[in-house]
């Protein structure tokens, strides 16, 4: 008899629990379908490179895995030299991620994109250097995106 009773009464609170989730997860769809709804995209930018020949701008999205970076890089270097830009982004799991764009082209912009996933902020800095590396005249991390504002 006893074990009988703990079997039911093991089933009566799994099925307990079990009527509570739904009705939460379902409440915290709404609520992050309410905000990407609010707020879908936010700009950033111009971030420029210290010598202004080397700029970056964009948009944050917001998309159904997260955030999504998007933007163009512009170079007015000169022939020998190119324009950085580097992300850097905090996730919600407390890991910093780094994407990096290089734009040697002056007379076409670069755009670039990164799936950031569910983060929690966001910096960029514009850079200049060669084709292959950077090599100084950074600009300072600049914020692109913070949760909350």
């Amino acid at each position: 008899m006893r074990s009988g009773l703990r079997v039911l009464l093991g089933l009566t609170t799994a099925a307990a629990l079990g009527l509570g989730l739904p009705a939460t997860a379902s409440a915290s769809t709404a609520s992050a379908t309410t905000r990407a709804s609010a707020a879908e995209s936010w700009s950033w930018g111009p971030i420029a490179s210290t010598d202004a020949k080397g700029w970056a701008g964009g948009k944050i999205r917001a998309t159904s895995a997260g955030l999504r970076i998007t933007g163009d890089l512009y170079d007015a270097g000169g022939a020998s030299t190119c324009s950085w830009l580097k992300i850097k982004w905090l996730t919600d799991q407390g890991k910093y991620r780094t994407a990096t764009f290089k734009n040697c082209s002056q007379s076409r912009t670069r755009s670039f994109h990164v799936n950031a996933g569910y983060m929690l902020s966001s910096t960029a800095k514009v850079c200049r250097g060669t084709s292959t590396r950077i090599t100084g005249k950074c600009s300072t991390w600049d914020g692109v995106w913070a949760q909350g504002g």
